[in-house]
């Protein structure tokens, strides 16, 4: 190998990313989102860092994807090789936490199976990419969803449970 890191172009956004397998599961779920459940690239946030205060420490963290529509984030999405039951906590902790409101709905990915998980409840409530509601649907379910937030202790003990998971991906890298 000749040191060179391999390239794709990012289906929604364009840009050129390096190439590695979580980075392609990412590229079918795009694809699916838009080809198969009717998204438009508009509705979905690719890649979305955002901020975890504690105490005086500011941590800095990344979201997948997040599909928002009528101005609500909906779902947030996390594309991994793997296992899908040992993320369900660190991406429910992040839909507790990402917004002032719980992101209702939480997926995880592997490209080929899923898991949506109702983030108040902690629930899965679908199985199977299929099970990751339609840009109709979503609307729908918007029409009629409660878009609430957490107690403030809750908050707190929310970032820690996402931080701890963000430690384990890059426990040398990491200042958690």
């Amino acid at each position: 190998m000749n040191g060179v890191e391999e390239r794709l172009i990012d289906f929604i956004t364009g840009q050129a990313l390096i190439d590695t397998d979580d980075e392609r599961i990412r590229q079918t779920i795009e694809r699916f989102l838009i080809e198969e459940k009717g998204y438009s690239k508009k509705d979905i946030e690719v890649d979305r860092e955002f901020e975890i205060i504690i105490g005086e420490k500011i941590h800095k963290s990344k979201v997948d994807l997040i599909v928002s529509l009528e101005e609500k984030r909906f779902t947030i999405i996390k594309c991994s090789r793997g296992s899908l039951v040992s993320r369900e906590r660190e991406v429910l902790s992040c839909a507790r936490i990402l917004d002032t409101y719980q992101i209702p709905f939480a997926v995880i990915t592997n490209g080929e199976d899923a898991e949506v998980l109702e983030t108040s409840s902690g629930e899965v409530i679908g199985l199977g990419l299929e099970a990751i509601p339609s840009r109709y649907q979503a609307i729908e379910a918007i029409r009629s969803i409660e878009f609430k937030g957490l107690p403030k202790e809750r908050i707190e003990k929310e970032k820690r449970i996402y931080l701890a998971f963000e430690a384990i991906k890059c426990p040398s890298e990491c200042d958690y």
